[in-house]
């Protein structure tokens, strides 16, 4: 494996990639080739230095061809990586270890010059192996040296010893095997560190591409030739888009000519673009990049700009019917007591009795809304988590009828697969209870039930909660209004049921809709689902 990471060496914890070790095992059997192809050609064409097999021709010679020939076959299985690493690069550190102190000795010893060749292959021994293997290595090169000068001494063979430079040598060897082991230790923490930056900077790239394809802003990136650069997911949903577009021609053309005006006169930035379902917003800029400058198209669905500026105009009325409704419960308080204390009398006739019960009723409704007024005003953020429709509804469901004694009059319909939602339960509960009494309240004849349904709904195939009672609905012209705060068709209503639960649906990014069909008014509340990520800004 190309990225798998072997240890050469079992004594010590020198790692180096596999790539990297084959390619510098490789180079290293180049050496030796072009070696042993040297020391034959260079002692029959008698071209060489005159030391070449002075003392010792034949076993120069077998040495030599021994050497050429182990490194030719040595090719074939470095060529097919079998063996393994280790038992190669082993070998070929073993092969020089080997013939290469005969080759020294048959030319004459230390004196002829030619030990230094052992200090390459000791360099070798540190970056193919590593660790104490190549500090071995080296002490068994001190030692070979050593033994040439031994040899040749008990023979008589050379007119002169070398032992202060075979001990050199030694010295010499040891400490270039500890400077190369340093090296490759070097070597691999930069390795190990370019490795984790770069699996970094990989994760970061998936991690920017990730929230760039799940925001619910569209974005297009446009080269200096007008090509696509980048098209999230949000941007085909917003534009309608099969398929990503490569240039300005596979785009609408009203935001083509929105693009060209921008660029002709820049001050004019946020555009409105008409689609089939919902205008869009645009907005342009400019990101300067090395080498060129790029051009960001912002879409953003219009409606969720309207309701974040309507967001930011209700938190401003909020603190203002907060403060209202406090000066408004001091004085109530006040008239409540007093009406109860005047029904305490014991001189009050009916006609003033009755009187004293319109105060209390009215007092009491009045300070429902402003309950209802402060509790929007403390409104808390949603706390959405994924939450299994299935059994939560069945849960709520049970717990509903269990509460207002209706067992008989409800029905549930689920679907046979599990559907999710990114929802915050306690409000989500808040919305349907509201729902779910309004169609007790107003939608029940006599022998029908109320259906609560799980479905999925639209092109998005978003989870959907459905109420849906058999009254008579809403009146076509009181329909656009339902949703506004206070308003109420009831004597005894606020106004502000529906107006609160579709301002909890929004906190939960979902929509409450309103719908009279052929089986009566339906609520439908379509939910986020849990398994499509989007990411807001």
């Amino acid at each position: 494996m190309a990225n798998a990471v072997l240890k050469p060496c079992p004594f010590s914890g020198y790692r180096i990639q596999s790539d990297q070790a084959w390619r510098l095992l490789a180079v290293f059997a180049a050496y030796q080739l072009a070696l042993g192809a040297l020391f034959v050609s260079l002692f029959h064409s008698h071209l060489g230095p005159s030391q070449l097999g002075q003392y010792n021709p034949e076993l120069f010679l077998h040495a030599a061809y021994g050497y050429l020939a182990s490194v030719t076959i040595s090719l074939l299985f470095l060529w097919r990586q079998h063996p393994s690493y280790s038992v190669q690069a082993t070998g070929h550190v073993f092969l020089d270890l080997a013939l290469l102190p005969c080759i020294v000795y048959s030319c004459g010893g230390l004196g002829s010059g030619f030990a230094v060749l052992l200090a390459v292959s000791v360099v070798a021994a540190g970056l193919l192996i590593g660790g104490r293997c190549a500090v071995g290595f080296a002490a068994l090169a001190s030692l070979s040296v050593l033994a040439i000068e031994v040899t040749g001494s008990l023979q008589e063979a050379f007119t002169t010893t070398h032992y202060t430079y075979a001990g050199m040598l030694g010295v010499a060897y040891l400490t270039i095997a500890w400077l190369a082991v340093a090296l490759a230790g070097r070597v691999e923490q930069s390795q190990m560190f370019a490795e984790r930056c770069q699996t970094d900077l990989i994760n970061l790239r998936h991690l920017n591409e990730f929230i760039v394809q799940h925001l619910q802003s569209g974005i297009l990136v446009l080269d200096s030739a007008n090509l696509v650069r980048l098209c999230n997911d949000s941007a085909l949903r917003l534009l309608g888009l099969r398929q990503k577009p490569s240039d300005l021609s596979t785009l609408p053309g009203l935001l083509v000519a929105s693009l060209r005006e921008w660029q002709m006169n820049p001050r004019h930035n946020p555009a409105v673009l008409l689609t089939e379902r919902e205008p869009i917003q645009l907005r342009f800029g400019y990101l300067p990049m090395q080498g060129e400058t790029l051009t960001m198209v912002f879409i953003e669905d219009n409606a969720l700009y309207q309701q974040r500026v309507q967001e930011g105009k209700l938190a401003s009325l909020g603190r203002l019917t907060a403060s209202i409704a406090h000066e408004i419960r001091n004085p109530l308080s006040a008239v409540s007591h007093a009406g109860q204390l005047l029904a305490e009398s014991q001189f009050l006739g009916a006609q003033e009795k009755r009187l004293v019960e319109i105060i209390q009723k009215h007092c009491r409704r009045v300070n429902e809304i402003i309950s209802n007024v402060l509790s929007l005003s403390r409104r808390q953020a949603a706390c959405r988590e994924k939450i299994e429709l299935n059994t939560w509804l069945k849960a709520f469901c049970n717990e509903f009828q269990e509460a207002n004694l209706r067992r008989e009059l409800f029905e549930l319909q689920l679907p046979t697969e599990t559907l999710c939602a990114l929802a915050d339960p306690g409000q989500l509960k808040q919305i349907l209870a509201n729902l779910c009494s309004n169609a007790l309240k107003y939608g029940t004849p006599e022998g029908e039930k109320i259906t609560l349904k799980l479905c999925r709904y639209g092109p998005s195939q978003q989870p959907c909660i459905e109420v849906i009672d058999r009254g008579p609905g809403i009146p076509p012209d009181q329909i656009g209004h339902i949703f506004e705060p206070f308003f109420t068709t009831s004597a005894t209503g606020t106004g502000l049921g529906l107006y609160i639960a579709r301002e909890l649906a929004q906190l939960n990014q979902a929509t409450l809709e309103y719908e009279f069909g052929k089986h009566g008014s339906c609520f439908r509340v379509i939910l986020a689902s849990a398994d499509q990520i989007m990411v807001e800004l």
